[in-house]
């Protein structure tokens, strides 16, 4: 108890003389607790950001997630469409492998059906002309048969007989005509 007066005495002194006062303590940490709130406000404000742009970023991450699985969806579409379209390449290739090889065939077939019509038209050509030559030779030979010359004056003299009848014909039916006039 007998140093507490004096304790109390000099601690004052010895607060007034090495430190702030009290009021300048508790506004300093007044202002301390403000700047601390107001920084508190300030990160806060900056999470709430942070949380937004994240949940923004993990949206944009599940869009894009989306769009990679569906893009590689298509992918493998593709791809599967890729092998179809190359085996049914590989088909119409060896198809037309198959065809040209066929067309190849099938000129050299012609060009030997042309050969051999052309060797057989030749053939007849000149069997054609042999006959013709035989034929004409024939004729030649049997127009000067005495036969044939007989028969050959026998026709003109048919003919001539049925010139004649004809003009008689018409006599006979014209009452003026020479015939009659003879007989009357």
């Amino acid at each position: 108890s007998f140093l507490r007066p004096y304790s109390s005495a000099l601690l004052p002194k010895m607060a007034q003389q090495n430190s702030p006062s009290l009021t300048e303590v508790v506004k300093q940490v007044a202002e301390q607790q403000r700047s601390q709130a107001s920084e508190i406000e300030k990160s806060k404000t900056v999470l709430f950001q942070l949380q937004a742009k994240f949940q923004e970023l993990e949206k944009e991450m599940d869009s894009i997630l989306l769009k990679t699985k569906t893009t590689e969806r298509e992918i493998h579409l593709q791809d599967d469409a890729i092998e179809v379209t190359k085996y049914h390449c590989e088909n119409l290739e060896a198809q037309v492998r198959a065809l040209y090889s066929e067309n190849l065939k099938l000129r050299h077939d012609a060009e030997t059906v042309q050969e051999e019509f052309e060797m057989t038209f030749a053939r007849n050509n000149e069997y054609r002309q042999k006959i013709k030559a035989h034929k004409h030779l024939f004729r030649e030979m049997e127009s000067k048969m005495p036969v044939m010359l007989e028969l050959a004056k026998k026709k003109a003299l048919v003919t001539e007989l049925k010139t004649k009848k004809e003009e008689l014909m018409r006599d006979l039916q014209n009452p003026e005509g020479s015939v009659i006039k003879q007989v009357q």
